[in-house]
């Protein structure tokens, strides 16, 4: 059973998350879907219901992550820590594609997380295109 979250907690992790996606930066107020508050440290592993351990995730990056908080880096085979939205900066992480609509890891992190997450899933890229097109995308 999920613990509860309260009105305020959420609030606050909304604004600290700045509405959006902690992995693939998806804005809710351009899908029109609320992201879910998503344990970094799931609770099946011990993770506690505190701010500092609580972030905004889209629903797809959220079950994707489901509990993991490792994953195999493609590029050199080894378990690394998946990306940590409260505590990382994304940008050291990763970067966008020059067309705006892939995400790209850089480090051994950013590069696990693009794949156990699913970043560049095909519906979430074809969305991507379009908010490139009218300027809503990247974001800064």
């Amino acid at each position: 059973m999920k613990t509860y979250i309260s009105t305020k907690l959420r609030l606050q992790i909304e604004q600290d998350a700045g509405h959006r996606c902690g992995y693939c930066l998806s804005d809710e107020t351009l899908t029109g879907i609320p992201l879910s508050v998503e344990h970094i440290l799931p609770e099946a592993l011990g993770g506690e219901t505190r701010r500092d351990n609580l972030w905004l995730a889209c629903r797809p990056c959220n079950e994707y992550k489901g509990t993991k908080i490792h994953a195999k880096d493609p590029k050199q085979g080894k378990k690394v820590p998946l990306f940590d939205p409260r505590n990382h900066n994304w940008h050291e992480h990763f970067y966008w594609s020059e067309d705006g609509c892939y995400i790209v890891g850089k480090t051994t992190t950013g590069r696990a997380t693009v794949i156990a997450l699913r970043l560049n899933r095909d519906l979430l890229v074809k969305a991507r295109k379009r908010w490139v097109l009218v300027g809503w995308h990247p974001p800064e």
